[in-house]
Protein backbone atom coordinates (compact mmCIF):
# COMPACT_ATOMS: atom_id res chain seq x y z
CA UNK A 1 0.00 0.00 0.00
CA UNK A 2 1.23 3.78 -0.92
CA UNK A 3 1.55 6.29 1.53
CA UNK A 4 2.65 9.90 2.01
CA UNK A 5 4.29 11.50 4.93
CA UNK A 6 3.22 15.11 6.07
CA UNK A 7 5.93 17.17 8.42
CA UNK A 8 8.11 16.38 10.96
CA UNK A 9 7.72 17.63 14.66
CA UNK A 10 6.77 14.08 17.31
CA UNK A 11 3.15 13.18 17.74
CA UNK A 12 1.91 15.52 20.70
CA UNK A 13 -1.29 15.23 20.67
CA UNK A 14 -2.52 13.50 24.03
CA UNK A 15 -5.46 12.22 25.42
CA UNK A 16 -7.55 12.58 28.57
CA UNK A 17 -9.73 10.60 28.99
CA UNK A 18 -12.76 9.29 25.59
CA UNK A 19 -13.67 12.73 25.16
CA UNK A 20 -10.61 15.30 25.15
CA UNK A 21 -7.92 16.00 22.95
CA UNK A 22 -5.10 18.59 23.34
CA UNK A 23 -2.18 19.52 21.92
CA UNK A 24 0.87 19.20 24.59
CA UNK A 25 2.52 22.54 24.68
CA UNK A 26 3.46 25.68 26.96
CA UNK A 27 1.05 27.84 25.24
CA UNK A 28 -2.64 28.24 27.01
CA UNK A 29 -5.16 26.79 25.14
CA UNK A 30 -7.42 29.33 22.74
CA UNK A 31 -9.99 27.46 20.97
CA UNK A 32 -11.76 24.62 21.80
CA UNK A 33 -13.36 22.68 18.85
CA UNK A 34 -16.09 20.53 19.54
CA UNK A 35 -17.09 17.83 16.80
CA UNK A 36 -19.55 15.47 18.06
CA UNK A 37 -18.51 13.99 21.72
CA UNK A 38 -14.70 14.91 21.47
CA UNK A 39 -13.38 18.10 22.26
CA UNK A 40 -10.18 19.94 20.72
CA UNK A 41 -8.09 22.30 22.98
CA UNK A 42 -5.77 24.20 20.73
CA UNK A 43 -4.43 26.90 19.54
CA UNK A 44 -5.35 29.80 16.85
CA UNK A 45 -2.07 30.56 14.57
CA UNK A 46 -1.83 27.25 13.60
CA UNK A 47 -5.17 26.50 12.08
CA UNK A 48 -6.08 30.36 10.96
CA UNK A 49 -3.12 30.64 8.94
CA UNK A 50 -3.99 27.36 6.85
CA UNK A 51 -7.84 27.03 7.70
CA UNK A 52 -10.10 30.02 5.74
CA UNK A 53 -13.28 28.28 7.03
CA UNK A 54 -11.93 28.34 10.60
CA UNK A 55 -10.63 32.25 9.64
CA UNK A 56 -14.33 33.01 9.08
CA UNK A 57 -16.09 31.06 11.76
CA UNK A 58 -14.20 32.17 14.83
CA UNK A 59 -14.62 35.99 13.41
CA UNK A 60 -17.93 35.81 13.45
CA UNK A 61 -18.56 33.26 16.74
CA UNK A 62 -16.02 35.12 18.89
CA UNK A 63 -17.44 34.72 22.51
CA UNK A 64 -16.78 38.24 23.54
CA UNK A 65 -18.58 37.45 27.31
CA UNK A 66 -15.48 35.32 28.61
CA UNK A 67 -12.31 37.23 29.87
CA UNK A 68 -10.18 34.30 28.89
CA UNK A 69 -10.70 34.96 25.01
CA UNK A 70 -10.79 31.31 24.47
CA UNK A 71 -13.35 30.57 21.37
CA UNK A 72 -15.42 27.31 21.32
CA UNK A 73 -16.88 26.55 17.92
CA UNK A 74 -18.58 23.79 16.98
CA UNK A 75 -17.98 21.71 13.63
CA UNK A 76 -19.31 18.47 14.41
CA UNK A 77 -20.71 18.37 10.54
CA UNK A 78 -16.89 18.01 9.19
CA UNK A 79 -16.45 15.11 6.97
CA UNK A 80 -14.64 12.59 8.46
CA UNK A 81 -15.50 13.61 11.90
CA UNK A 82 -13.07 13.86 14.58
CA UNK A 83 -10.43 11.29 12.94
CA UNK A 84 -10.20 13.53 10.02
CA UNK A 85 -10.02 16.64 11.64
CA UNK A 86 -7.25 14.94 13.74
CA UNK A 87 -5.19 15.05 10.09
CA UNK A 88 -5.86 18.43 9.50
CA UNK A 89 -4.81 19.72 12.74
CA UNK A 90 -1.45 17.85 12.69
CA UNK A 91 -0.64 19.18 9.48
CA UNK A 92 -1.30 22.58 10.81
CA UNK A 93 0.81 21.90 13.79
CA UNK A 94 3.83 20.46 11.76
CA UNK A 95 3.08 16.72 13.56
CA UNK A 96 4.01 14.27 11.75
CA UNK A 97 0.52 12.26 9.74
CA UNK A 98 0.86 9.40 7.54
CA UNK A 99 -2.03 9.41 4.70
CA UNK A 100 -2.95 6.06 3.00
CA UNK A 101 -5.54 4.64 1.13
CA UNK A 102 -7.64 4.03 4.08
CA UNK A 103 -7.80 7.69 5.53
CA UNK A 104 -6.98 10.01 2.27
CA UNK A 105 -10.31 10.33 0.83
CA UNK A 106 -11.67 11.61 4.50
CA UNK A 107 -9.00 13.54 4.98
CA UNK A 108 -9.61 15.09 1.44
CA UNK A 109 -13.19 15.87 2.77
CA UNK A 110 -12.22 17.31 5.65
CA UNK A 111 -9.57 19.75 4.14
CA UNK A 112 -12.13 21.30 1.54
CA UNK A 113 -14.49 21.69 4.45
CA UNK A 114 -11.90 23.58 6.36
CA UNK A 115 -10.53 25.26 3.07
CA UNK A 116 -7.18 24.53 3.43
CA UNK A 117 -6.39 25.56 -0.04
CA UNK A 118 -3.56 27.23 -1.59
CA UNK A 119 -5.61 30.96 -0.96
CA UNK A 120 -4.25 30.74 2.50
CA UNK A 121 -1.15 28.80 2.26
CA UNK A 122 1.01 27.47 -0.62
CA UNK A 123 1.27 23.64 -0.90
CA UNK A 124 -1.73 23.62 1.82
CA UNK A 125 -3.00 20.05 2.61
CA UNK A 126 -5.55 20.40 -0.22
CA UNK A 127 -3.11 20.66 -2.89
CA UNK A 128 -0.71 17.49 -1.04
CA UNK A 129 -3.55 15.28 -0.92
CA UNK A 130 -4.39 15.82 -4.18
CA UNK A 131 -1.01 15.66 -6.21
CA UNK A 132 -0.80 12.11 -3.89
CA UNK A 133 -3.93 10.90 -5.19
CA UNK A 134 -3.48 12.01 -8.75
CA UNK A 135 0.35 10.70 -8.50
CA UNK A 136 0.39 7.49 -6.58
CA UNK A 137 -3.49 6.45 -4.92
CA UNK A 138 -5.11 6.76 -8.18
CA UNK A 139 -2.21 4.63 -10.21
CA UNK A 140 -2.54 1.99 -8.04
CA UNK A 141 -5.24 -0.77 -8.80
CA UNK A 142 -5.53 -1.86 -5.57
CA UNK A 143 -5.11 1.27 -3.64
CA UNK A 144 -7.93 2.61 -5.99
CA UNK A 145 -10.68 0.06 -4.42
CA UNK A 146 -9.86 0.78 -0.71
CA UNK A 147 -10.27 4.40 -1.52
CA UNK A 148 -13.42 3.70 -2.73
CA UNK A 149 -14.66 1.17 -0.02
CA UNK A 150 -14.06 4.18 2.23
CA UNK A 151 -16.19 6.55 0.60
CA UNK A 152 -19.16 4.71 2.24
CA UNK A 153 -18.25 5.47 5.53
CA UNK A 154 -18.64 9.46 4.75
CA UNK A 155 -21.85 10.27 5.53
CA UNK A 156 -24.78 11.20 2.89
CA UNK A 157 -25.15 14.19 4.79
CA UNK A 158 -21.78 15.30 3.87
CA UNK A 159 -22.35 14.29 -0.15
CA UNK A 160 -21.80 17.42 -2.17
CA UNK A 161 -20.64 18.20 -5.82
CA UNK A 162 -16.98 18.06 -4.46
CA UNK A 163 -17.09 14.46 -2.80
CA UNK A 164 -19.25 13.41 -5.87
CA UNK A 165 -16.25 14.70 -7.85
CA UNK A 166 -13.84 12.63 -5.81
CA UNK A 167 -16.24 9.29 -5.71
CA UNK A 168 -16.18 9.35 -9.64
CA UNK A 169 -12.28 10.13 -9.78
CA UNK A 170 -11.85 6.61 -8.07
CA UNK A 171 -14.50 5.18 -10.41
CA UNK A 172 -12.64 6.01 -13.04
CA UNK A 173 -9.46 4.75 -12.01
CA UNK A 174 -10.81 1.50 -11.19
CA UNK A 175 -13.18 1.08 -14.68
CA UNK A 176 -9.97 2.68 -16.21
CA UNK A 177 -7.80 -0.11 -15.05
CA UNK A 178 -10.12 -3.02 -15.42
CA UNK A 179 -10.62 -1.96 -19.46
CA UNK A 180 -6.84 -1.96 -19.65
CA UNK A 181 -5.15 -4.37 -22.44
CA UNK A 182 -4.36 -7.97 -20.21
CA UNK A 183 -1.04 -7.81 -21.71
CA UNK A 184 -0.23 -4.05 -20.31
CA UNK A 185 -1.35 -5.87 -16.23
CA UNK A 186 1.79 -5.87 -14.34
CA UNK A 187 0.50 -4.88 -11.15
CA UNK A 188 -0.69 -7.78 -8.04
CA UNK A 189 -3.97 -8.96 -8.43
CA UNK A 190 -5.89 -11.65 -6.67
CA UNK A 191 -7.75 -15.02 -8.61
CA UNK A 192 -8.14 -17.65 -6.31
CA UNK A 193 -10.11 -19.44 -9.59
CA UNK A 194 -8.65 -21.75 -11.89
CA UNK A 195 -6.68 -20.31 -14.72
CA UNK A 196 -8.34 -20.79 -18.40
CA UNK A 197 -5.48 -19.66 -20.45
CA UNK A 198 -1.74 -20.99 -19.55
CA UNK A 199 -0.59 -19.70 -16.51
CA UNK A 200 2.08 -16.79 -17.71
CA UNK A 201 -0.86 -15.03 -19.12
CA UNK A 202 -2.95 -12.77 -17.64
CA UNK A 203 -6.58 -14.08 -17.31
CA UNK A 204 -9.10 -11.61 -18.86
CA UNK A 205 -10.89 -11.95 -15.67
CA UNK A 206 -7.90 -10.91 -13.83
CA UNK A 207 -10.13 -7.85 -11.66
CA UNK A 208 -12.85 -9.87 -10.95
CA UNK A 209 -12.65 -10.95 -7.37
CA UNK A 210 -11.00 -7.80 -5.95
CA UNK A 211 -14.19 -6.10 -6.49
CA UNK A 212 -16.14 -8.64 -4.85
CA UNK A 213 -14.85 -7.07 -1.65
CA UNK A 214 -17.29 -3.92 -2.20
CA UNK A 215 -20.53 -3.42 -0.87
CA UNK A 216 -23.40 -3.67 -3.12
CA UNK A 217 -24.05 0.30 -3.52
CA UNK A 218 -20.83 0.67 -4.50
CA UNK A 219 -20.36 -2.49 -6.69
CA UNK A 220 -23.32 -1.27 -8.74
CA UNK A 221 -21.32 1.74 -9.52
CA UNK A 222 -18.12 0.30 -10.40
CA UNK A 223 -19.74 -2.31 -13.20
CA UNK A 224 -21.69 0.59 -14.56
CA UNK A 225 -18.25 2.39 -15.13
CA UNK A 226 -16.61 -0.60 -16.20
CA UNK A 227 -19.60 -0.91 -18.70
CA UNK A 228 -19.38 2.71 -19.36
CA UNK A 229 -16.37 2.81 -20.63
CA UNK A 230 -17.25 -0.61 -23.47
CA UNK A 231 -13.83 -2.06 -23.53
CA UNK A 232 -14.67 -5.46 -21.25
CA UNK A 233 -16.62 -8.23 -22.81
CA UNK A 234 -20.33 -8.53 -21.57
CA UNK A 235 -18.65 -12.46 -20.94
CA UNK A 236 -16.76 -11.03 -18.62
CA UNK A 237 -19.19 -8.67 -16.88
CA UNK A 238 -21.23 -11.92 -16.49
CA UNK A 239 -18.21 -14.02 -14.56
CA UNK A 240 -18.34 -10.86 -12.40
CA UNK A 241 -21.48 -10.80 -11.30
CA UNK A 242 -21.71 -14.73 -10.97
CA UNK A 243 -18.22 -13.88 -8.66
CA UNK A 244 -20.24 -11.43 -6.60
CA UNK A 245 -23.19 -13.46 -6.03
CA UNK A 246 -21.21 -16.45 -4.61
CA UNK A 247 -19.10 -14.37 -2.60
CA UNK A 248 -21.65 -12.40 -1.16
CA UNK A 249 -24.77 -14.41 -0.91
CA UNK A 250 -24.40 -16.83 1.49
CA UNK A 251 -25.59 -20.64 0.02
CA UNK A 252 -26.14 -18.98 -3.38
CA UNK A 253 -24.41 -21.83 -4.94
CA UNK A 254 -25.68 -24.23 -2.68
CA UNK A 255 -29.54 -23.33 -3.56
CA UNK A 256 -30.34 -21.68 -0.02
CA UNK A 257 -30.15 -18.08 -0.09
CA UNK A 258 -31.29 -15.34 3.19
CA UNK A 259 -34.58 -13.50 3.31
CA UNK A 260 -31.86 -10.72 3.92
CA UNK A 261 -30.30 -10.94 0.93
CA UNK A 262 -32.96 -10.15 -1.04
CA UNK A 263 -31.82 -6.83 -1.93
CA UNK A 264 -28.72 -7.91 -2.83
CA UNK A 265 -29.52 -10.48 -5.25
CA UNK A 266 -32.01 -8.37 -6.84
CA UNK A 267 -29.00 -5.67 -7.61
CA UNK A 268 -27.32 -8.21 -9.32
CA UNK A 269 -30.34 -9.12 -11.47
CA UNK A 270 -30.52 -5.40 -12.56
CA UNK A 271 -26.87 -5.23 -13.54
CA UNK A 272 -27.01 -8.59 -16.15
CA UNK A 273 -25.60 -7.82 -19.23
CA UNK A 274 -28.88 -8.41 -22.22
CA UNK A 275 -26.63 -9.76 -24.59
CA UNK A 276 -27.65 -13.79 -25.38
CA UNK A 277 -24.58 -15.62 -23.71
CA UNK A 278 -23.12 -13.22 -21.60
CA UNK A 279 -24.27 -15.27 -18.29
CA UNK A 280 -24.38 -18.72 -18.23
CA UNK A 281 -27.74 -20.60 -17.62
CA UNK A 282 -26.34 -22.47 -14.56
CA UNK A 283 -25.87 -18.62 -13.03
CA UNK A 284 -29.08 -17.44 -14.28
CA UNK A 285 -31.00 -20.51 -12.99
CA UNK A 286 -29.62 -19.93 -9.26
CA UNK A 287 -30.23 -16.15 -9.49
CA UNK A 288 -34.30 -17.99 -10.70
CA UNK A 289 -34.57 -20.30 -8.03
CA UNK A 290 -33.39 -17.52 -5.50
CA UNK A 291 -35.71 -14.94 -6.51
CA UNK A 292 -38.25 -17.48 -6.80
CA UNK A 293 -37.64 -18.58 -3.05
CA UNK A 294 -37.48 -14.80 -1.82
CA UNK A 295 -40.49 -13.95 -3.51
CA UNK A 296 -39.56 -11.10 -5.80
CA UNK A 297 -41.80 -9.35 -8.12
CA UNK A 298 -43.14 -11.69 -11.06
CA UNK A 299 -41.34 -8.89 -13.37
CA UNK A 300 -37.98 -9.92 -12.30
CA UNK A 301 -38.75 -13.56 -12.16
CA UNK A 302 -40.14 -13.50 -15.95
CA UNK A 303 -37.10 -11.47 -16.41
CA UNK A 304 -34.90 -14.39 -15.83
CA UNK A 305 -36.75 -16.81 -17.15
CA UNK A 306 -36.51 -15.03 -20.69
CA UNK A 307 -32.71 -15.08 -20.07
CA UNK A 308 -32.83 -18.74 -19.34
CA UNK A 309 -35.04 -19.69 -22.18
CA UNK A 310 -33.23 -18.28 -24.54
CA UNK A 311 -29.94 -20.15 -23.79
CA UNK A 312 -32.47 -23.15 -22.86
CA UNK A 313 -30.15 -25.54 -24.93
CA UNK A 314 -26.66 -24.92 -23.20
CA UNK A 315 -28.75 -25.38 -20.07
CA UNK A 316 -27.47 -28.52 -17.98
CA UNK A 317 -30.07 -30.88 -15.82
CA UNK A 318 -28.44 -29.96 -12.83
CA UNK A 319 -28.88 -26.19 -13.41
CA UNK A 320 -32.72 -26.64 -13.64
CA UNK A 321 -33.60 -29.28 -11.42
CA UNK A 322 -33.90 -27.42 -8.25
CA UNK A 323 -37.09 -26.49 -10.34
CA UNK A 324 -40.76 -27.48 -10.68
CA UNK A 325 -42.47 -29.31 -13.33
CA UNK A 326 -44.50 -25.91 -13.73
CA UNK A 327 -41.62 -23.51 -13.91
CA UNK A 328 -39.72 -26.10 -16.17
CA UNK A 329 -42.74 -26.58 -18.67
CA UNK A 330 -43.06 -23.02 -18.59
CA UNK A 331 -39.23 -22.14 -19.35
CA UNK A 332 -39.84 -24.94 -22.56
CA UNK A 333 -43.01 -23.10 -23.70
CA UNK A 334 -40.77 -20.05 -23.95
CA UNK A 335 -38.24 -21.93 -25.63
CA UNK A 336 -40.99 -22.72 -28.26
CA UNK A 337 -41.96 -19.48 -28.55
CA UNK A 338 -38.41 -18.22 -30.07
CA UNK A 339 -39.08 -20.98 -33.38
CA UNK A 340 -35.79 -22.47 -32.07
CA UNK A 341 -33.89 -24.34 -34.70
CA UNK A 342 -33.58 -28.27 -35.14
CA UNK A 343 -30.28 -28.65 -33.34
CA UNK A 344 -31.35 -26.95 -30.61
CA UNK A 345 -35.00 -28.54 -29.83
CA UNK A 346 -33.01 -31.68 -29.61
CA UNK A 347 -30.58 -30.68 -27.45
CA UNK A 348 -33.34 -29.05 -24.91
CA UNK A 349 -35.56 -32.67 -25.34
CA UNK A 350 -32.65 -34.43 -24.10
CA UNK A 351 -32.65 -32.10 -21.07
CA UNK A 352 -35.90 -32.62 -20.41
CA UNK A 353 -35.64 -36.22 -20.57
CA UNK A 354 -32.54 -36.27 -18.10
CA UNK A 355 -34.60 -34.12 -15.79
CA UNK A 356 -37.73 -36.22 -15.59
CA UNK A 357 -35.52 -39.28 -15.15
CA UNK A 358 -34.16 -37.16 -12.29
CA UNK A 359 -37.25 -35.80 -10.76
CA UNK A 360 -39.01 -39.42 -11.27
CA UNK A 361 -36.79 -40.74 -8.31
CA UNK A 362 -39.59 -38.76 -6.31
CA UNK A 363 -42.86 -41.48 -5.29
CA UNK A 364 -44.97 -37.66 -4.87
CA UNK A 365 -44.45 -36.80 -8.56
CA UNK A 366 -48.04 -37.18 -10.19
CA UNK A 367 -48.59 -38.84 -13.47
CA UNK A 368 -49.98 -36.45 -14.55
CA UNK A 369 -47.21 -34.21 -14.39
CA UNK A 370 -44.65 -36.20 -15.85
CA UNK A 371 -46.86 -36.66 -18.68
CA UNK A 372 -47.31 -33.09 -19.60
CA UNK A 373 -43.45 -31.92 -19.20
CA UNK A 374 -43.09 -35.45 -21.50
CA UNK A 375 -45.42 -34.61 -24.06
CA UNK A 376 -44.47 -30.64 -24.53
CA UNK A 377 -41.02 -31.86 -26.00
CA UNK A 378 -42.97 -34.85 -27.75
CA UNK A 379 -42.17 -33.44 -31.13
CA UNK A 380 -38.85 -32.61 -30.93
CA UNK A 381 -36.30 -34.37 -32.73
CA UNK A 382 -34.10 -36.86 -30.68
CA UNK A 383 -31.61 -39.09 -32.38
CA UNK A 384 -32.30 -41.82 -29.75
CA UNK A 385 -35.08 -42.34 -27.43
CA UNK A 386 -32.50 -43.69 -24.45
CA UNK A 387 -32.69 -40.90 -22.00
CA UNK A 388 -36.75 -40.50 -22.60
CA UNK A 389 -36.60 -44.63 -21.67
CA UNK A 390 -34.54 -43.93 -18.91
CA UNK A 391 -37.12 -41.42 -17.43
CA UNK A 392 -39.95 -43.74 -18.11
CA UNK A 393 -38.30 -46.47 -16.31
CA UNK A 394 -37.54 -44.55 -13.29
CA UNK A 395 -40.82 -43.38 -12.89
CA UNK A 396 -42.41 -47.08 -13.00
CA UNK A 397 -39.53 -48.00 -10.75
CA UNK A 398 -40.68 -45.41 -8.12
CA UNK A 399 -44.64 -45.36 -9.16
CA UNK A 400 -45.36 -49.23 -9.27
CA UNK A 401 -49.01 -49.06 -8.04
CA UNK A 402 -49.97 -47.07 -11.46
CA UNK A 403 -52.43 -49.15 -13.44
CA UNK A 404 -52.02 -51.14 -17.14
CA UNK A 405 -53.56 -48.03 -19.10
CA UNK A 406 -50.93 -45.77 -17.11
CA UNK A 407 -48.38 -47.69 -17.89
CA UNK A 408 -49.48 -47.47 -21.44
CA UNK A 409 -49.72 -43.91 -21.47
CA UNK A 410 -46.47 -43.49 -20.38
CA UNK A 411 -44.50 -45.49 -22.26
CA UNK A 412 -46.83 -44.91 -25.61
CA UNK A 413 -44.10 -41.84 -25.29
CA UNK A 414 -41.48 -43.83 -26.76
CA UNK A 415 -40.44 -44.84 -29.79
CA UNK A 416 -39.10 -48.22 -29.57
CA UNK A 417 -37.13 -48.04 -33.04
CA UNK A 418 -34.97 -45.56 -31.67
CA UNK A 419 -33.76 -47.38 -28.96
CA UNK A 420 -30.11 -48.32 -28.81
CA UNK A 421 -28.73 -51.99 -28.34
CA UNK A 422 -27.46 -51.36 -25.06
CA UNK A 423 -31.24 -50.13 -24.07
CA UNK A 424 -33.12 -52.57 -25.83
CA UNK A 425 -31.17 -55.15 -24.09
CA UNK A 426 -32.44 -53.47 -20.74
CA UNK A 427 -35.81 -53.32 -22.02
CA UNK A 428 -36.55 -56.84 -22.75
CA UNK A 429 -35.68 -58.07 -19.69
CA UNK A 430 -37.64 -55.00 -17.71
CA UNK A 431 -40.72 -56.57 -15.87
CA UNK A 432 -42.04 -53.40 -15.24
CA UNK A 433 -42.62 -52.53 -19.31
CA UNK A 434 -45.80 -53.51 -20.15
CA UNK A 435 -45.73 -57.23 -22.41
CA UNK A 436 -46.62 -55.33 -25.68
CA UNK A 437 -43.49 -52.96 -24.96
CA UNK A 438 -41.35 -55.59 -24.54
CA UNK A 439 -42.90 -57.49 -27.70
CA UNK A 440 -41.95 -53.84 -29.84
CA UNK A 441 -38.81 -54.32 -28.56
CA UNK A 442 -37.85 -57.89 -29.50
CA UNK A 443 -39.47 -57.27 -32.72
CA UNK A 444 -37.47 -53.73 -34.24
CA UNK A 445 -34.20 -55.71 -32.53
CA UNK A 446 -35.08 -58.97 -34.65
CA UNK A 447 -35.25 -56.70 -37.76
CA UNK A 448 -32.06 -55.07 -36.83
CA UNK A 449 -30.12 -58.35 -36.14
CA UNK A 450 -31.62 -59.34 -39.33
CA UNK A 451 -30.74 -56.33 -41.61
CA UNK A 452 -34.12 -56.23 -42.75
CA UNK A 453 -35.54 -53.16 -44.94
CA UNK A 454 -38.87 -52.84 -43.98
CA UNK A 455 -38.40 -49.09 -43.36
CA UNK A 456 -37.97 -49.34 -39.85
CA UNK A 457 -34.81 -48.41 -38.14
CA UNK A 458 -33.00 -48.87 -35.29
CA UNK A 459 -29.38 -46.55 -35.19
CA UNK A 460 -26.77 -48.30 -33.59
CA UNK A 461 -25.90 -45.63 -31.02
CA UNK A 462 -22.90 -45.97 -29.20
CA UNK A 463 -23.25 -46.78 -25.04
CA UNK A 464 -21.99 -43.10 -24.36
CA UNK A 465 -26.06 -42.08 -24.92
CA UNK A 466 -26.97 -44.15 -22.36
CA UNK A 467 -24.36 -42.27 -20.02
CA UNK A 468 -25.36 -38.91 -20.36
CA UNK A 469 -26.56 -38.57 -16.65
CA UNK A 470 -24.61 -39.47 -13.46
CA UNK A 471 -26.28 -43.46 -13.10
CA UNK A 472 -25.95 -46.06 -15.40
CA UNK A 473 -28.48 -48.76 -16.33
CA UNK A 474 -29.59 -51.09 -13.53
CA UNK A 475 -29.24 -54.51 -15.68
CA UNK A 476 -30.62 -56.28 -12.65
CA UNK A 477 -34.73 -56.99 -13.28
CA UNK A 478 -36.51 -55.40 -10.03
CA UNK A 479 -40.06 -55.70 -9.08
Amino acid sequence: MKFMKLGSKPDSVQSNGDNVRYVATELETELIVTIGNIKFYLHKFPLLSKSGFLQKLIATSRNEEKNNKVDEIDISEIPGGSVAFEVCLKFCYGITVTLNAYNVFAARCAAEFLEMNETFEKSNLVYKIDVFLSSTIFRSWKDSITVFQTTRDLSPNYSNEFTLKLVKRCLDSIAYTASIDTSKVEWSYTYNRKKKLDEKAVPRDWWVEDLCELHIDLYKQAIEAIKTRGKVPVEVIGEALHAYARRRIAGFSKGSVRVIDKSLTESIIELLPDKKGSVSSSFLSKLLRASVFLGSEETVKERLKKRISEQLEETTVSDILMFDIDMVQSLVKEFMEREPKTHSKASVAKLVDGYLAEKSRDPSLLLQNFLSLAETVSSFPRQSHDGLYRAIDMFLKEHQGIGKSEKKRVCGLMDCRKLSAEACEHAVQNERLPMRVIVQVLFFEQIRANGSSTGYSTPELTTTTLNTEDDEWDHVKEY
